[in-house]
């Protein structure tokens, strides 16, 4: 342990640019073992506390109000308004120190610095660095107890199982030489997987937590948070189930895990000992805090309204825009309501096939309508499948890569399309920002190989999985929405296997209903046009029983049919080809029964 004399004295500024406080990191440890913080007499605090602090952090509330009331904290005579210190208060921690002159919650690890600005934490012996993390630590069932009931809730820790780990393993520790040290004490008693998880989460816990930062623990349906207050220690425990320590300062209330953001409930299905929650830090920090109750804490902070408050940015709440009369009259769709039906059924869940024969204009809808929802093309991702396409393709695996130095080919383990717009929906500041997958053709690949594992995760998007290439932990993004197109003359709906049909919310785009049914006629009243192929196109479908082969009106919305000669070539070079396909050995003069001639006859 560092001496006392080698700690600076720390400052902690009052919010609004106030005056310092004072204070001495001791080497002496808390109940919990962290270590103890003193405040020096003469130094000022806020005169009042926050609305959330009384039932937020109790104990520092307690403490405050003992001190008022034994004359330890008074009203000050230099400081109007404010509150000082009559003589020296001795705390369990630098954030009980800071939370009682303060009044709200507070990282002292991060808030106490140095005269020349450096944080507390710094000055502690550790190999992690940067700004405060977040992390998940299981101890619900460890060898068959709850040791978060039984021992960190009641004595301010958390703890990790190293029975067979030599001793004398230090804080800091290096990975390589961890796993040399776990390779040898666990050979006989852990497999090769194991051991590996193992260097892990001992490396996390050793090496990159750090005081200050967020840890947090489920048991018993709720999830419990508190602050990392120390170093790690090696003791020796019961049955080896608590061998590594750290001190902990506990909120004194825990939440319930149903009631949590989806985006926090994903993280937490990782299957792991100890995970790092980082990426949803803002929000884990916010829990129990109602959006004021986060703004007086900024104020109280920064002692200025308006400031940027993380944990309120991380709250934004995903929403897709309600479609307008002017998105339909741009798509030529007939009524809003169909567009607003589309809007809630991605809403509610959050996969959706547009399914129609040929020329229905699947496509484009999709296209068109993804970018609206999603804000603009820079949100929307298309891909084709096709029956070649593998996971692969579409998520991760190993491909071929030329080095650019060495010109040596080797495989990499490479994203695709689907990984790719997964991790930018998941990036910390767009998870209110909807994102969308089209799958074009979605009926023409062999999806269970596809899908692999991901056919899960689009039933159940508050859990994660584990991947088959990289390991990873993997849950799709709430604000990844995914819109397949599905042409049925290539194959029915009603071929579709079980496991997709649960999964994805299906909407026919068919000739025979609208908006697709009336679609040409609006366009070419659009577009100045006479009505003629309409008329066609309807008296052609009235002619084709299979409504699986009915035709789109998407082959006559082009310039190119509208120039001399440009329907009779259409005609017989992209629609009669279809239907000869459709009545292949059957004997049907195919221009006899859908020529133009045939129809413009029947047409009068």
């Amino acid at each position: 342990m560092v001496g006392t004399e080698q700690y600076p004295e720390f400052r902690l500024r009052l919010p609004g640019g106030g005056p310092e406080a004072c204070g001495r990191l001791l080497a002496d440890k808390g109940t919990n073992g962290s270590q103890k913080f003193v405040v020096l007499a003469g130094s000022p605090g806020r005169g009042e506390v926050v609305p959330s602090f009384p039932y937020r952090m109790q104990s520092s509330y307690r403490l405050r109000q003992r001190l008022i009331a034994e004359g330890a904290l008074v009203p000050s005579a230099r400081w109007p308004g404010r509150l000082e210190t009559t003589t020296n208060i001795e705390c369990n921690s630098p954030s009980a120190a800071a939370e009682i002159l303060v009044g709200r919650s507070s990282n002292g690890w991060q808030e106490w610095k140095s005269a020349d600005g450096h944080p507390l934490a710094d000055y502690l012996d550790q190999v992690w660095w940067g700004r405060s993390r977040a992390w998940l630590v299981r101890g619900a069932n460890v060898s068959g107890l709850d040791l978060v009931q039984r021992l960190w809730l009641p004595e301010g820790l958390v703890s990790l199982a190293a029975r067979h780990l030599r001793k004398g393993v230090e804080q800091g520790i290096s990975k390589d030489r961890l796993r040399t040290a776990v390779d040898e004490d666990y050979a006989s008693t852990a497999t090769y997987n194991q051991k590996l998880q193992l260097v892990e989460d001992l490396h996390a816990f050793l090496s990159r937590m750090r005081p200050g930062d967020t840890v947090c623990t489920i048991a018993g349906g709720r999830i419990y948070v508190g602050a990392i207050a120390g170093p790690a220690e090696q003791v020796d425990s019961e049955d080896g189930r608590s061998d590594l320590r750290r001190p902990v300062d506990w909120h004194e209330q825990g939440y319930p895990y149903d009631e949590l953001p989806e985006e926090v409930q994903q993280r937490l299905s990782a299957q792991h000992d100890v995970v790092d929650l980082t990426v949803v830090k803002d929000l884990i920090d916010g829990l129990g805090l109602s959006d004021q109750d986060l703004i007086d804490e900024a104020e109280a902070t920064d002692g200025a309204p308006g400031v940027d408050i993380p944990a309120l940015t991380a709250r934004r709440e995903l929403e897709l825009p309600r479609p307008t009369e002017q998105l339909a009259a741009d798509l030529l769709v007939h009524d809003t309501a169909w567009l607003e039906e589309m809007r809630d059924l991605l809403w509610d869940e959050r996969q959706l096939v547009l399914y129609g024969p040929p020329g229905a204009g699947k496509t484009y809808l999709a296209l068109r309508l993804a970018e609206f929802l999603g804000g603009g093309p820079e949100q929307v991702k298309l891909v084709q499948f096709h029956p070649s396409y593998s996971y692969e393709d579409f998520f991760e695996g190993f491909r071929p890569q030329e080095d650019p130095e060495t010109r040596e080919v080797a495989f990499r383990l490479t994203a695709g399309p689907l990984r790719e717009l997964a991790d930018l929906a998941s990036r910390e500041g767009n998870w209110h920002i909807p994102h969308f997958l089209i799958i074009d053709e979605i009926n023409r690949a062999n999806l269970a190989k596809v899908f692999g594992e991901l056919y899960f995760l689009l039933e159940y998007r508050k859990k994660s999985v584990r991947l088959t290439y990289s390991g990873d932990d993997f849950a799709l993004p709430p604000n990844l929405f995914v819109i397949g197109t599905m042409n049925t003359a290539d194959r029915s709906i009603a071929l579709v296997d079980a496991a997709m049909r649960r999964r994805f919310a299906f909407v026919e785009l068919s000739p025979r209903t609208e908006p697709t049914r009336g679609l040409l006629r609006r366009w070419l009243e659009r577009e100045g046009k006479a009505a003629e192929p309409a008329h066609l196109l309807d008296a052609l479908n009235t002619r084709i029983d299979d409504p699986d082969f009915r035709i789109g009106p998407s082959y006559l919305m082009k310039k190119g049919v509208y120039r001399e000669g440009g329907l009779e070539r259409t005609w017989r070079t992209k629609i009669l080809p279809l239907l000869e396909e459709h009545h292949y050995g059957e004997g049907v003069d195919v221009e006899k029964r859908y020529g133009l001639a045939a129809l413009r006859e029947s047409l009068g």
